[in-house]
C-alpha cells in the first residue's frame, strides 16, 4: 500500500473512507503478526500503515466537526 496524502484522502467519500480505514487496520494487524513471527522483511510498512490510519481518522474527524 502506498502512502496516502491528506489532500488525496479528502477527495474520497465518507463511506469509502470507512471501508479504507477498516482494510488498513486489518493490514496493520497482519503486518504486526508477521513482525511477531519474524516474517516481515520491510518493517517500514507498519509505520506507513499507522500514519495512513491517522490521516484517515483525521479527515473523518474534520468532517464530523464541520457538520
Amino acid at each position: 500500500m502506498k502512502k496516502q496524502k491528506a489532500s488525496e484522502i479528502r477527495k474520497i467519500s465518507t463511506e469509502e473512507l470507512m471501508e479504507m480505514l477498516t482494510s488498513t487496520e486489518e493490514a496493520m494487524v497482519l503486518r504486526n503478526f508477521e513482525k511477531a513471527m519474524s516474517q516481515l522483511e520491510n518493517t517500514s510498512q507498519i509505520r506507513t500503515l499507522r500514519k495512513d490510519i491517522a490521516r484517515i481518522k483525521m479527515v473523518l474527524r474534520e468532517r464530523n466537526v464541520a457538520v
